[in-house]
């Protein structure tokens, strides 16, 4: 039998009181984490939904950053006219993520919170420069994402939005699971004056910069300025969809693709 309390707050105020419990579990869309609980993998005394808190929600401009509330919807930021005038690539990331049902209950929150080595969304934060912000602090992209499933977040911090800053142009592709359409290897590339930036998930145990791709990029933003730049196999994931080598192989052929349709 399942045995928790369920608890839906009004405000993150009273959200954070109760998450910082040691048993406590956040749900945002629970496309993990209720499948996890149906496997008894996760058995949390308590179930905080935030779905009842408003300020959680939505799309808006904020200078040259476009800020995404934690509890957006997968599908809301896909539609946004708002994202696809901005970044169009992270409006195309959000489109591509697993299927219609996953899109309209997924959240951007929760999908980063919980940091499947293969999820999306990753490589649009750290390809993209964003700022994670919680009920306590902000956070770098690249400091939020330690490791498989692990992020910066301390009990009781809670994801309210997350920034990204406006590039000059930006792409993403990947290499879909067929079943989970997870990424077997994604890559995301944006160019914003002379900064490069190329982010890779579904590769290795987080996701991770390609900086030899990064500097030949910065020198000339082309698909062929990156033909051979090979990513090393070491370290990488090697499962029964993909080897090693084949994930490596993977990223360059990602990364170039990515190239192609940002620039």
């Amino acid at each position: 039998m399942y045995d928790f309390n369920y608890l839906r707050p009004a405000s993150l105020a009273d959200a954070a009181k109760v998450a910082a419990g040691a048993d406590a579990k956040i749900l945002a869309g629970g496309q993990t984490l209720l499948p996890t609980m149906k496997q008894r993998l996760a058995q949390p005394s308590d179930l905080i939904d935030l779905g009842a808190i408003a300020d959680l929600k939505g799309i808006k401009m904020d200078g040259n950053n476009l800020v995404i509330g934690a509890m957006t919807t997968h599908a809301e930021v896909a539609k946004s006219s708002v994202v696809k005038g901005a970044i169009p690539a992270l409006a195309a990331l959000a489109d591509g993520i697993g299927d219609p049902a996953v899109r309209n209950r997924g959240t951007i929150g929760g999908s980063i919170s919980n940091n499947d080595p293969a999820a999306d969304y990753p490589a649009g934060l750290v390809g993209l420069g964003a700022t994670v912000i919680t009920n306590k602090r902000k956070i770098a992209a690249e400091d939020f994402f330690k490791g498989l499933f692990e992020t910066a977040l301390d009990p009781g911090e809670i994801v309210t939005a997350v920034s990204f800053p406006k590039p000059d142009k930006a792409a993403y592709m990947k290499f879909p699971q067929p079943a989970s359409r997870f990424a077997l290897v994604g890559v995301f590339v944006s160019k914003s004056g002379n900064n490069v930036r190329v982010a890779v998930t579904g590769a290795g145990s987080k996701v991770f910069r390609q900086t030899d791709m990064e500097k030949a990029l910065a020198a000339n933003f082309s698909a062929d300025a990156i033909k051979n730049v090979k990513q090393s196999a070491s370290g990488l994931n090697a499962d029964i969809h993909g080897g090693a080598d084949y994930r490596a192989h993977l990223v360059g052929v990602m990364a170039r693709r990515a190239v192609a349709a940002a620039g």
